[in-house]
């Protein structure tokens, strides 16, 4: 089995990570001795970390140089611009957090550091909005939330990786404090009415002026590419310029842009973070302030979110007090002059579902989980039977609920269920796939979901190896889209126990691995894991150590940042009493075996520290 070149370790310090580690940074130690024969869901587990080691630093010889500056050609917009550059390397740090070899952190630590300055360089003519640079203080000047989140991704990962880095902890809390009012060029946020004021902003502030076309598309350029976000697709190059007008029309509906949007909810991600380093309590007050004045206002509003809010407060106080309205709205269906369509782009819940999600988080408040489930039961009371197919709706306007689909929501609803733990949250919810697995109804699961992400990453790898385009003829979203090869989906359902579907950012899961032999986040080389079925007060794990001639030690954390307490672990016919959120597992050479965790779900304060460190992460603060 391949090592994803991580270094061997000698004899000795075996014995010591074995026998003395452990016991100096758990206070709970289970000692697994029973041969298991390595299962062929392990064994893919582990090759699947390699292989997207190998293509990652495949992809990074190709599209980055020696600077981490990504080889294409730079651009300001929401089309193929900032936020894709940055959003192709989204992935790396996780899958280090996951156990991925040191090379995935360098990596993104070079490709970040890089972009930061490519695009802090990139300047607009067009729009004033960059035109001293795509970045600045190290953020977008002014974006909406929608592509700002796509971007900081990785960024958010990060800190799952390596919390204590100085640098990392700076930035992430003066991007917080630009939603705090701590930055007076930056005054995002309005006390009084607990809003966000515009559906643009960032360090330089919001918009309250209406948007311009080229505000979202950015300037011309010269030469032919693959326009991927247009109507000609990856299929043939064309001409930026000749379609240049095609994508100004594309946004003529977008441009308002004063008062409040759920997608602003995302900027709580931010304080999470900052919060997470060392419990400072302005950051969760500043976070539960701006998500319980959401709450309210979306319960005043019968429990369906409201898309705009007035600078006055006011649902819908941008429109005449109609609260559906705005840009990415719940009526939001422009026309797309490239496609000859309606194009429907309501994204009620891609700010909320994070929102709401990080206060539950902080709280363990099921009220808020109370909220989303509300917002979805709204769509399914008017739905509608075809042709034996459920269709909801997806749009509310003038005349009322429109645009009914058979896209049923299902990953919010599997997120619900993930965070509620309510059975009756599963009754809408397919028993096939992962769900299934879960449920008992699909044990091959596992290898089948694996062998997919071989798959993908393989189709990639060949694109990449194919690629038709120059660093001259390629824009942002091409290799994001069409050869990055970065796959951590099935990972973290299978390895983790969690869900990372849409545009959840934060790991809400049930187990997290730290490696002690190596003092850093990640299960350990040769160890293998998978969540076979979970419930309000259990989780159940494998854990096997497909070494046969050395043993492992993991620290099991039964969370993603420590929410959750352990009780006790049963295993072998053995009751471990714990009582603290992490464990540690010795592996002898060859061992497995299934633990049953029992717990206490949210009942602590997330952290990013390591369990070595206590509750919080080594800071310095000026």
């Amino acid at each position: 089995m391949r090592r994803c070149s991580i270094s061997r370790v000698y004899p000795f310090v075996f014995f010591c990570v074995f026998y003395l580690i452990p016991a100096a940074n758990a206070k709970v130690n289970i000692t697994i001795t029973s041969p298991m024969a390595p299962p062929e869901w392990a064994l893919l587990e582990r090759e699947l970390l390699c292989a997207n080691a190998e293509a990652v630093e495949a992809f990074a010889d190709k599209y980055l140089d020696e600077r981490g500056y990504l080889l294409h050609v730079p651009r300001w917009g929401s089309v193929d611009g900032t936020d894709d550059a940055i959003e192709t390397f989204a992935k790396w740090p996780l899958l280090y957090a996951l156990g991925g070899p040191e090379s995935m952190l360098k990596l993104y630590r070079k490709a970040l550091e890089g972009h930061l300055r490519q695009y802090t360089e990139y300047k607009t003519t067009t729009t004033d909005i960059a035109k001293n640079g795509a970045y600045y203080k190290e953020f977008p000047p002014m974006m909406d939330w929608h592509h700002n989140g796509e971007g900081m991704q990785g960024f958010f990962m990060y800190g799952l990786s390596d919390p204590a880095d100085v640098q990392y902890q700076k930035r992430m809390r003066r991007f917080a404090g630009f939603y705090m009012n701590k930055d007076p060029e930056a005054p995002n946020y309005d006390p009084e009415h607990k809003i966000i004021r515009s559906i643009w902003n960032g360090s330089k502030g919001p918009m309250l002026r209406m948007a311009t076309c080229e505000d979202w598309v950015g300037d011309p350029v010269e030469g032919s590419f693959h326009l991927i976000h247009s109507a000609t697709g990856a299929k043939k190059m064309v001409d930026f310029k000749v379609n240049y007008q095609n994508m100004l029309n594309r946004v003529v509906e977008y441009l308002p842009s004063a008062g409040d949007n759920p997608l602003n909810l995302l900027a709580t991600q931010l304080a999470l973070h900052a919060y997470m380093f060392s419990h400072e309590q302005e950051y969760k007050d500043w976070l539960l302030e701006y998500v319980d004045a959401w709450k309210e206002r979306t319960i005043q509003n019968g429990g369906n979110i409201p898309t705009n809010v007035g600078l006055d407060g006011t649902l819908g106080g941008e429109f005449e007090g109609k609260w559906y309205k705005g840009t990415f709205g719940w009526n939001f269906t422009p026309w797309s002059p490239e496609r000859k369509v309606n194009a429907n782009r309501n994204y009620f819940d891609k700010g909320m579902w994070p929102g709401f999600s990080n206060a539950f988080l902080l709280t363990g408040d099921q009220s808020y989980i109370d909220v989303l489930r509300r917002q979805m039961d709204n769509l399914y009371s008017v739905k509608k039977i075809e042709n034996g197919k459920i269709l909801i709706p997806h749009n509310y306007g003038d005349e009322g609920w429109y645009n009914w689909t058979n896209g049923l929501f299902i990953p919010r609803l599997i997120e619900i269920y993930m965070w509620s733990m309510n059975r009756k949250d599963l009754e809408r919810i397919p028993k096939e796939g992962w769900i299934g697995f879960l449920e008992g109804k699909n044990p091959e699961y596992p290898v089948q979901a694996l062998q997919q992400e071989f798959s993908n990453i393989r189709d990639k790898v060949e694109a990449m190896y194919n690629d038709p385009t120059t660093p001259d003829t390629r824009l942002a979203d091409w290799a994001l889209k069409q050869t990055n090869p970065a796959t951590t989906h099935e990972l973290v359902r299978l390895m983790l126990g969690g869900n990372l579907a849409g545009r959840i950012w934060v790991l809400h899961t049930r187990v997290r691995y730290f490696d002690p032999a190596r003092m850093r986040a990640g299960i350990p080389e040769d160890v293998a894991s998978l969540v076979t079925k979970m419930d309000d007060k259990m989780s159940h794990v494998i854990l096997v150590n497909i070494n046969q001639t050395h043993p492992r030690t993991v620290i099991v954390q039964v969370s993603g940042y420590g929410e959750h307490q352990c009780l006790r672990v049963e295993t072998g016919g053995k009751v471990i009493p714990v009582n603290q959120r992490y464990f540690t597992v010795q592996l002898a050479p060859g061992a497995g075996a299934e633990l049953t965790i029992f717990v206490k779900r949210y009942v602590n304060q997330p952290t990013l520290a390591f369990p070595w460190n206590g509750n919080d992460v080594p800071v310095e603060i000026e």
